[in-house]
């Protein structure tokens, strides 16, 4: 007997709205000072390490001679691990 014979009608899960392993990711990265390039919506980019994040920014320590940054997440298109 086939699968969709055995239970016909039941709707197809949805993926859930959150996975919660942005934490964790971030939690690694603060931990390892791991070098990254934050892109954002606009199209600029920041590069340095992520020193602390909370539910709705993060806070990039940047080279020693420029300012370091809070980027808000909902700015945030990707971050970009860079290779030492």
């Amino acid at each position: 007997m086939k699968p969709e014979e055995i239970l016909p009608d039941l709707p197809k899960s949805k993926a859930p709205a959150q996975t919660f392993e942005e934490p964790k990711y971030l939690r690694e990265l603060v931990a390892d000072k791991t070098p990254v390039c934050v892109k954002l919506t606009t199209g600029d980019e920041a590069e340095g390490w992520i020193e602390y994040w909370d539910q709705d920014f993060i806070r990039l320590n940047c080279e020693p001679d420029d300012p370091n940054l809070f980027i808000f997440k909902h700015s945030i298109r990707y971050i970009e691990i860079l290779e030492d």
